[in-house]
Parts: structure tokens; sequence; C-alpha cells
């Protein structure tokens, strides 16, 4: 879920991230007896900013808390292709309700699929392994774009063929394809239907079974949501396209009673934000829902439901910043990055997280984190 137009100085001024900091492998292979959970966590409550490891989110936490946690798995979700004689990497993005199957086409540079293709025209075929065939029938936006419904013949297993044939996406800021073992986070539960995330929602890949076990003895809750994310690369200017999620009934009662407790409700991930907001209404109550979202949330829409954010570090361009600055505040968020440029936090989908939390009261207990 992507839109453009971000308007953090402190984030735009450097135009991306810098090389440096691109997290290239995931944190258990950056050295002997590293495990996921190895990465740093930058806390902000308001402007003031503290630096933990990651481990140390138990105790930043309180019990009758409650983490909103997405439970999409990831996806092979990158099958390598022909158009005629032209080599082609196939993106499938998001199982529709009919079959088919938004799909972006990239073209392969060696280090990752990073050089969108233009899609179409309708009609036009792409050969993938094992015999199958991809048509793609119709753009995914009105007036065109990199997304376009596609259908998969025969029969329309994509499932098998993601299965057989396919890996998961990458783009040339990391070292090497990764086994898919290495983009699904401890919360995914493989859906029935075959549907899934084309990318890993990232903000979870630290948590480890030991620590959500601490958290639990520490009073800490889980709410499970599901949404199905796409691909993550979109172009400049592409508007936001819609994604399946559903939140049972359990969870929007765990919410509600944790808010109706006076704890707070902290999402993991942008995901999990996208996913609860969407099945608030408009008195702000969550309740059962699942379907299709098309919401964006930005400052001028702002949120319902959630307190707080666990979340990854986003380029400059991303309409994440406008989500983060939605529920902590544009203060927070421009001196949140600045903290992280300085002490050369790292980015993507392996790199350091940000924890978003309220800002408190003068009586009320601090980060105790180590300031760098």
């Amino acid at each position: 879920m992507t839109v453009t137009g971000v308007p953090h100085e402190s984030v735009r001024q450097w135009g991306g991230v810098p090389e440096e900091l691109s997290a290239r492998v995931p944190a258990e292979q950056r050295g002997p007896g590293r495990g996921r959970d190895d990465v740093r966590l930058l806390v902000s409550r308001g402007t003031a900013v503290a630096h933990h490891a990651f481990r140390e989110l138990p105790g930043l936490l309180r019990a009758g808390d409650v983490l909103v946690v997405n439970t999409s798995t990831t996806l092979a979700a990158a099958v390598d292709g022909r158009i005629g004689h032209t080599r082609v990497v196939v993106h499938f993005s998001t199982r529709g309700d009919d079959g088919r199957w938004a799909v972006e086409l990239r073209e392969p540079d060696g280090t990752g699929t990073t050089r969108a293709r233009a899609g179409g025209p309708a009609g036009a075929r792409v050969r993938l392994p094992g015999g199958a065939r991809l048509v793609l029938e119709e753009p995914l936006a009105r007036g065109g774009g990199r997304l376009w419904w596609g259908r998969v013949s025969p029969g329309g297993a994509v499932s098998g063929l993601l299965r057989e044939y396919g890996r998961p996406i990458r783009y040339s800021y990391t070292e090497r394809d990764q086994p898919l073992s290495a983009h699904q986070t401890v919360f995914a539960l493989a859906s029935a239907d075959g549907a899934g995330s084309a990318e890993m929602p990232s903000a979870a890949r630290p948590f480890t079974a030991a620590l959500v076990a601490e958290l639990v003895s520490r009073g800490v809750l889980f709410a499970p949501v599901v949404l199905h994310t796409g691909v993550a690369s979109a172009e400049v200017h592409e508007p936001p396209y819609p994604e399946r999620f559903a939140v049972p009934g359990a969870s929007a009662r765990l919410i509600e009673g944790v808010r109706a407790a006076g704890r707070r409700v902290i999402a993991v991930g942008t995901t999990a934000v996208r996913a609860v907001e969407s099945a608030a209404g408009a008195d702000g109550v969550v309740r059962a829902r699942a379907g299709w979202t098309d919401l964006v949330v930005t400052p001028a829409r702002g949120v319902r439901v959630v307190d707080g954010l666990l979340t990854g570090l986003h380029e400059p361009q991303a309409s994440h910043l406008l989500m983060l600055e939605a529920v902590a505040g544009r203060a927070a968020i421009e001196r949140g990055y600045e903290e992280a440029l300085r002490a050369r936090y790292l980015w993507h989908e392996f790199g350091d997280l940000h924890l978003l939390l309220p800002e408190e009261g003068p009586d009320a207990q601090h980060c105790s984190g180590n300031q760098l």
C-alpha cells in the first residue's frame, strides 16, 4: 500500500536511503550466534527518543497492552517467465476473489528485480515454468499502470506454481536471494485458499517464540488480524490499491476490551494498522470485518484505534510515513528519523525497528534506554 507526497524534510532531504544503511542480509546472518531479534529498536515518545535492543521490548510494554499482529504468510511470489524471447519476472501481488491475480512484470537485472516493465496490452501472454501461461486481462487501476489483473492457465493453480517455481521477491539492496523461511514471521499462518502476502509483513520479523512467551508472561496480549499485502515496489505518483484483510470477532472484542480498560493498542507493522483501522466504524468501534480495503491512513484522516506502532524504517517516498505521522505526529517522526540517520540504523525488511508510543506525562515512567 503506497502513495506519494511525503512532507517530512528530515527524511526527504537526503533523497533516499544511504546505501550503507540498507540491511543487506537478515540479522541472524551478520555474525556467529546472532538471532532474528539481534536488531536495534528506536523508541519515540513524542519527540523524546531512546535507543534499545529489540530484545528489550517486553520491558517497554505494560501488562494489558495488546499487540495487533498480521498473520499473513509470505509467498514465494516471484516467478521467471518470457514474453516472446524476452525474459521477465512476474511478481504475483494479490489474489482476487474470482481466481485472477494482480501481477506486475519486472525486468531481471541479476541483483533483484528492480526495474518496472509496462504491463499489457490486454491479451498479452507470459510463458511460465511447467507449461503454465499468464494472460493479462485488464489494468488494476483505471488509466493503466504497473499492476494488471491476469489469469493463469491451465486451471489457475497459482499456489502450486509458486511452491514449485517461485522465490521470494527481493530488491537490489539485498546481498542475495534468501530462502522463503527467512521471509516468514513467527505469526504467519497458511491460508486455506493459497492467499498470502507478496512481501513479508516485516515489522514482525524480529519476534521469536521465546520473546512472544516472555511478552505473554508479562501480561501483554496479542490480537491476530490478516492483511495480505501486495508488492511494495510502487513507482512515483501511483495511487494506492486494495488489499484483502480480515479482523476476526475474537480480536475485535479483545481490542475493544483493552480500550475500555484504558490500555494501549499497539500495531505491529503498517499492515496491522490498515487492517484494524479498516475494521473500525465511524464511531471508532472495532468490529469483525473481512473483505477488501483501500484505506489510506493519513494525518488528515487520523487513527481511530491505534495508540502506538512498531514498524521498520521507511523510504522518503513511502506513504507509510504519513501513517506514522497520523499515529505519532509530525514532530515525533521528524525527530525519530533524524536520530535514526545519525545513529546509523538499518533500513528495509531485514533492518532495525522503530517503536512509536504515546507521549507520557511528567508523572509517568519514562523510557530508560541509553542515549547514543
